[in-house]
């Protein structure tokens, strides 16, 4: 050892190779082999957090009808209405989100565990979709069409439970 070593081991050069100051030294990892292995560990990682797996929101912005896109819809659908606290009622919903009918949907499909008061805010933005729609860069007339048909059968529903149920509006 040198003597600025100080008691602490050094790899060294023997024969061209270096070999590690451990005793055994075959069970060292070399730095491009370290790096090599945090390498696939992060991109392992990065696979894993991909947009499938967290994105609970992802098909409230999709608007085609590719088998990808029906199923973010449904994954979107189902989260939202697994949400006992429905958080997802007050959320201001954006353009697409009218387009995609997932929230409509799933006003539809709870209505029947709505508060008055939910039920209300949904006739408002269901009323208040082909509003929202008009001028959309994006959409195509027939998407736009088919969310305000929508957007009006799910409003009629939902004032029908409304006044079935003697909710003040």
């Amino acid at each position: 050892m040198r003597a600025g070593a100080m008691g602490r081991r050094e790899w060294r050069m023997e024969s061209g190779a270096c070999t590690p100051p451990i005793r055994h030294w075959p069970f060292a990892i070399r730095r491009p082999q370290l790096a090599a292995a945090l390498g696939i560990c992060a991109l392992g990682l990065a696979a894993c957090a991909g947009p499938n797996l967290d994105d609970s929101r992802a098909g409230l912005s999709c608007v085609d009808d590719t088998p990808q896109c029906i199923e973010r819809r449904q994954m979107t659908l189902k989260t939202m209405l697994s949400d006992k606290e429905r958080r997802w009622v007050k959320e201001a919903p954006t353009p697409q989100a009218h387009a995609s009918g997932v929230r409509l949907f799933a006003y539809r499909s709870a209505k029947t565990q709505l508060t008055c008061d939910e039920l209300v805010h949904g006739r408002r933005e269901a009323e208040s979709a082909p509003r929202a729609l008009k001028g959309q860069h994006g959409l195509s007339p027939a998407q736009v069409s088919r969310a305000a048909l929508f957007a009006g059968e799910v409003a009629r529903e939902l004032s029908t439970e409304i006044k079935r149920r003697r909710c003040r509006a």
